[in-house]
């Protein structure tokens, strides 16, 4: 078990996402890996729906460090590679959503499951197990509402569970509400926020700036 490198809060918005947490479902503490905004240009205004934070676990450094270390931020940025490596990475990683607009769980999950099928069907991945979890992804968040302020958690595990939990206040719940062992899902949730087509390019940004720095300074430590 890798202790989490000392990182700092990120605010987006009026949420803060602090440097470090314990996410349902796990026994580890995780560090901040970004922090950033989802939004939307409508009419020709960036509205923002919600604030999104990527949690790593301590050993993502190490694991990310072999092929990554030395690179800019910039060109981390710009790697769709990068961000893959953190999605399909051997580490387990935490995403915390929280509303900035108040959204239904199901206008949240139909959106998310829409963004994941096609992912899957882009890849040629998409069979009968994603479409049964997709179901149960559904009926998790069915009777859920999210006012500002509230959050919805994932926590990703490398064997391929993903772990749904809701908080109303900002805090870490200890146990989850759903669990269900699906890979690809586990995968594909954070692959729809910050992979090639995802929905929040300044939590990208974020990743790929405080990565580069904490590459840098494993690299002058080891």
């Amino acid at each position: 078990m890798t202790a989490p490198p000392s990182v700092t809060q990120v605010q987006v918005d009026s949420c803060v996402f602090p440097p470090e947490v314990k996410p349902p479902g796990s026994s580890m503490t995780f560090f901040l890996g970004g922090a950033g905004v989802r939004g939307l240009e409508i009419e020709g205004k960036f509205v923002k729906f919600t604030a999104i934070g990527v949690y790593l676990d301590g050993s993502a450094v190490s694991s990310l460090a072999a092929k990554w270390k030395g690179k800019t931020a910039d060109e981390l940025a710009d790697s769709v590679d990068f961000f893959g490596d953190i999605v399909a990475g051997p580490f387990e990683k935490f995403t915390k959503v929280t509303m900035i607009l108040p959204l239904t769980g199901q206008q949240y999950s139909e959106k998310v499951v829409e963004n994941c099928v096609a992912y899957w069907k882009a890849v040629g991945k998409y069979t009968d197990a994603e479409s049964e979890a997709t179901k149960k992804f559904l009926e998790a968040f069915r009777n859920e509402t999210f006012p500002p302020g509230a959050s919805i958690l994932f926590t990703h595990s490398p064997p391929g569970s993903l772990t749904i939990s809701f908080s109303k206040d900002g805090s870490i719940p200890e146990h989850g509400n759903a669990v269900i062992e699906n890979k690809q899902l586990s995968e594909a949730v954070l692959e729809s926020i910050i992979g090639k087509n995802g929905v929040s390019p300044s939590a990208k940004q974020s990743l790929a700036v405080r990565l580069s720095d904490l590459l840098k300074q494993n690299e002058s430590s080891s």
